[in-house]
């Protein structure tokens, strides 16, 4: 089975084209599921678009689901459309989401981190003139905040899990234990992680995450799945075929698929 579960569209002003143009990239390129999962509004904000260019507004989410919902039966028989969300994880707030997302019959709901020690973590600046401990104590916030997301029931899926390296490639080689004991502890929730391709379009180049952390992710059990996290539709379903010969060359034997919020198995 070919798939991909982390796709965005026009909606959250950062991507290009419609959610259809994922929808028929995916059929051009033989994907047999494709989920759409654009990124959540910022619901704790008293704003209905609390920061433009990053996420969709409050007022378009239910129709964000119901276009997905209406595509999803257009294409029925030509290919599995899912409904998703990608969503940040503020532990302050994410009881609000998930009362959010239960009103609405989500197919998977991705985790990821964007903020950490409240800045962006794609925001350059906040490695200008760093140490290599200042580095060191980001990076185990960093992954506190991973384990809590996992931690906190609200999530099928975590999104790019070493992603705070993106652009500054070193964040790769400051070590410290929080990262295996954060894999550790993921594997003991049974979580499942996303092999996300778009790291190539930043600094650090390669996949979120790297191959040591999948190594210690097979090792403790952690369930993996595939997103491209496309921005344009071309991207749809890039690089699966490496990722899969990957997964298998280090261990792992299945994907974690989801719909309608449960879990299953497919051989890789």
């Amino acid at each position: 089975m070919k798939f991909d579960y982390h796709t965005h569209h026009e909606r959250c002003g950062h991507a290009q084209d419609t959610i259809e143009d994922y929808i028929q990239a995916a059929i051009k390129n033989d994907l047999q599921m494709i989920g759409i999962s654009d990124h959540s509004p910022f619901f704790a904000s008293e704003k209905d678009m609390a920061m433009p260019g990053i996420a969709m507004a409050k007022s378009e989410f239910s129709s964000y689901v119901e276009e997905v919902l209406k595509l999803k039966e257009k294409y029925r028989g030509k290919i599995e459309v899912l409904l998703g969300v990608e969503s940040d994880f503020f532990r302050d707030h994410y009881p609000l989401y998930k009362s959010i997302y239960d009103q609405y019959p989500f197919d998977y709901i991705i985790g990821s981190v964007h903020f950490s020690n409240e800045s962006n973590i794609f925001d350059k600046r906040r490695w200008e003139n760093v140490t290599e401990e200042d580095v060191r104590k980001q990076k185990e916030h960093y992954y506190k905040l991973i384990v809590e997301s996992a931690e906190s029931g609200v999530f099928d899926i975590l999104g790019h899990i070493d992603a705070m390296k993106g652009f500054y490639p070193d964040f790769t080689n400051v070590h410290t234990p929080e990262v295996e004991k954060a894999l550790k502890r993921l594997g003991e929730v049974e979580a499942t992680i996303e092999i996300n391709t778009s790291g190539k379009n930043k600094d650090c180049g390669g996949w979120y995450p790297a191959n040591d952390m999948l190594e210690m992710a097979c090792h403790y059990g952690v369930g993996v799945t595939f997103g491209s996290d496309a921005h344009w539709p071309t991207r749809v379903g890039d690089e699966f075929e490496e990722v899969r010969d990957t997964l298998k060359e280090i261990g792992f034997k299945k994907w974690t698929v989801f719909r309608e919020r449960k879990k299953a198995f497919v051989e890789l």
